[in-house]
């Protein structure tokens, strides 16, 4: 076979395996769109029929759309529900959490680029390691054939992470209740998931730790990347300032590492070429594949700052590795048809915390002398 040849069966390979994998992901999401249709009892399967349904409709015809929780309590009786907040909130069921969750995912950018951990407890805990050198060596298969020194001894740092609580108060007319075709659960979801999403991504990035994530830009640790001018990029080769932030990330770190900027920022990133003319940028070729900057993704995160005398607008690096968001699991709601009436409120809680776990992770580009 020529080479002409091999090389289009490899691109005629390639191209059906990404058009294998983009349709496997869109049939997903059709499943996961449809086991979160309200009222849909084929689409729960085996769990329709038992516990998770039937908590789902209690929650949803029962609690939202009539107020009337003598259902749930029911439930909470019999062990099937989680049981109610110090506040009287109801736990919102797995179905609709998840799908809470899922448009989290779509609508927090920070959310899908970093690891996200779900725990039970009050808080999450984590050792880092701060020292790696002397820590290891190789030997042969017995003793005689080499000595094993003892390393030295790993310093070891305590992470930390307490979820503070977030809060939505998503409101309808009783009227729009009391309405036949009124989809409470994706009202509920939309609601609650945009509000959550807008101040969880901004906590993310500048959060200050109290009550709330500490943002990755508060971390003093992290190590940052000088531009030469207050607020702008270098008016000659602009483009290598970028170079220079990749590679002051450790190569280890860079497999999996992305850009973070705001689209105003990355607007100014987007005119720049190298030196033979072409743009730095890439845009994605593919229906949801990301657009690319020096080889990397490129995440629009509207809470980075704008450019301005030392102000940390661009960020690079490996947020599956440096950052750490914890939910506490569960959301719970409380529904309120006093404070504004004809309106009826519903005040919904979720625990989430978050810090950067590794520092080296993450660079920072500064635009300041």
């Amino acid at each position: 076979m020529e080479m002409t040849d091999l090389k289009t069966a490899i691109d005629d390979y390639t191209d059906a395996a990404e058009n294998g994998i983009l349709g496997l992901k869109d049939r997903l999401d059709a499943m996961e769109t449809k086991m979160a249709r309200p009222g849909d009892a084929g689409s729960l399967g085996s769990a329709a029929s038992g516990d998770a349904f039937e908590h789902k409709h209690a929650f949803l015809h029962g609690f939202i759309t009539k107020g009337d929780d003598s259902l749930l309590k029911d439930l909470e009786a019999k062990g099937l529900s989680t049981a109610t907040g110090g506040d009287g909130g109801f736990a919102v069921p797995t179905v609709i959490d998840s799908e809470i969750e899922k448009q989290l995912r779509d609508l927090s950018p920070m959310r899908s680029i970093c690891k996200v951990k779900v725990i039970e407890t009050s808080k999450y805990t984590r050792l880092v390691s701060a020292s790696v050198a002397g820590m290891s060596g190789w030997v042969g298969e017995t003793t005689t054939d080499s000595t094993r020194p003892e390393t030295t001894t790993p310093t070891l740092t305590e992470v930390a992470i307490t979820p503070g609580e977030i809060y939505a108060n998503a409101a309808a007319t009783q009227r729009a209740l009391d309405d036949m075709q009124f989809d409470a659960e994706a009202w509920l979801t939309e609601e609650v998931a945009e509000e959550f999403a807008a101040q969880e991504g901004t906590a993310i990035i500048t959060g200050d730790g109290v009550n709330k994530p500490k943002g990755f830009l508060t971390e003093a640790a992290i190590g940052k990347v000088k531009t030469g001018v207050d607020g702008g990029f270098p008016a000659t080769n602009p483009s290598d300032i970028l170079v220079d932030l990749v590679h002051a990330l450790g190569s280890r770190y860079r497999q999996g590492a992305k850009f973070v900027m705001n689209s105003a920022t990355l607007a100014e990133i987007r005119k720049m070429k190298d030196a033979d003319g072409n743009f730095i940028w890439r845009p994605g070729l593919i229906e949801g594949q990301p657009d690319m900057l020096l080889g990397h993704p490129v995440v629009e995160a509207e809470d980075m700052p704008d450019m301005a005398a030392a102000s940390l607008s661009v960020a690079f690096g490996n947020f599956e590795r440096g950052y750490t968001i914890v939910d506490r699991a569960g959301t719970r709601v409380l529904r309120d048809p006093y404070t504004n009436k004809p309106n009826v409120l519903f005040y919904a809680t979720k625990r989430v915390g978050g810090a950067v776990v590794n520092a080296d992770a993450i660079k920072l580009l500064e635009f300041a002398v």
